[in-house]
């Protein structure tokens, strides 16, 4: 499973694609993937200007002039698949297989951002951007691991009164956001 410094990459790569563009049309190529698309999704991201992208843990967030904001999470095989352009390092034209190409994002520029998910345990919600941070599955999110409320107070005052192993305590996404199985152990 994607966890938090390849997010981070994949976020990275999607900017210059997608920040300050207007997705010029979207399409929903099934109902769902590891839970049902919103109502409309593709209608509702078709014309939206992505004001900017963030990480928070493991999701994406793209805030949208139109006042949501997309959430991504990769699940174990999802991954964000950039055509039609050539912007550096982070962009290679692999055309996915159809099958597993899930929610197709051209944008204005004429690059192309494909969400495929083999296993389709990814998930995209569109929510209002007021709400993202309280959304079910950021709310009770940890720090991140390089932010300002991660330091060693706050790590005391977390393990304290625990039973549980360290590593058990670091993958509990309560406590720290983003960390996963490859970087714990």
């Amino acid at each position: 499973m994607p966890e938090l410094p390849e997010v981070e990459t994949v976020r990275a790569g999607l900017a210059p694609v997608m920040e300050g563009h207007v997705i010029a049309r979207a399409e929903t190529r099934r109902e769902g993937l590891r839970w049902p698309f919103p109502p409309a999704m593709a209608e509702r991201l078709s014309g939206a200007r992505v004001l900017g992208l963030r990480r928070r843990a493991k999701y994406i967030l793209g805030d949208l002039d139109t006042g949501e904001t997309l959430l991504i999470h990769l699940g174990m095989s999802g991954r964000m698949l950039i055509s039609g352009t050539t912007l550096g390092k982070f962009h290679h034209d692999h055309p996915a297989p159809e099958k597993h190409d899930h929610v197709v994002l051209d944008m204005e520029t004429g690059a192309r951002v494909t969400f495929n998910d083999p296993r389709r345990f990814g998930a995209m919600d569109l929510v209002a951007s007021a709400e993202a941070e309280t959304h079910a599955l950021l709310a009770n999110l940890g720090p991140e691991p390089l932010g300002n409320g991660f330091h060693e107070d706050y790590l005391v005052a977390a393990f304290a009164g625990r039973k549980n192993p360290v590593k058990a305590a670091l993958l509990d996404q309560r406590i720290v956001a983003g960390l996963g199985n490859i970087y714990v152990c």
